[in-house]
């Protein structure tokens, strides 16, 4: 039996009912269910929805982001970030750890170190979702091989 592929319109609204990402205007957000390409609670919110559904979806942390790891905030010497004059807070770096491809927010930066979070910025929080499910069919054969759904 063929996987789903969902394609769905989506308001990302944060506590204070502020939109903070949407794909109202834009592209639906598409994707095959099994295939990890979004948050198991939004994954879990439109299996077994039809064309048309609309759903208004809190998503806890534990199926969105995760929980934020404390581990994941480190002081790490200014002088590993090549090529930047200045490292301040707010800067965004994407490191390199043997395979594995992280990023890094910069928290602050006290002389010499600077303290970076490798926590996703959404981790710890429950996720407001508004869905409106745009298209729902069978994975093709081509992508159940690649493992993602293609575009038309």
């Amino acid at each position: 039996m063929a996987r789903k592929v969902y394609e769905v319109h989506y308001r990302l609204k944060n506590a204070a009912g502020e939109v903070v990402d949407t794909s109202i205007g834009g592209e639906p957000l598409i994707f095959m269910e099994g295939a990890g390409q979004v948050v198991p609670g939004l994954e879990q919110a439109v299996k077994g929805r039809e064309v048309g559904d609309a759903l208004d979806v809190r998503i806890p942390p534990e199926l969105g982001y995760g929980r934020r790891d404390p581990e994941l905030v480190q002081k790490v010497p200014v002088s590993q970030f090549d090529d930047v004059d200045e490292v301040r807070a707010g800067m965004i770096f994407q490191t390199k750890s043997g395979v594995e491809t992280q990023v890094v927010r910069v928290l602050s930066v006290e002389g010499d170190e600077a303290v970076v979070d490798a926590n996703h910025p959404l981790a710890g929080l429950t996720l407001h979702f508004e869905l409106q499910i745009y298209n729902v069919r069978d994975a093709t054969a081509e992508e159940e091989r690649l493992g993602q759904p293609l575009r038309a």
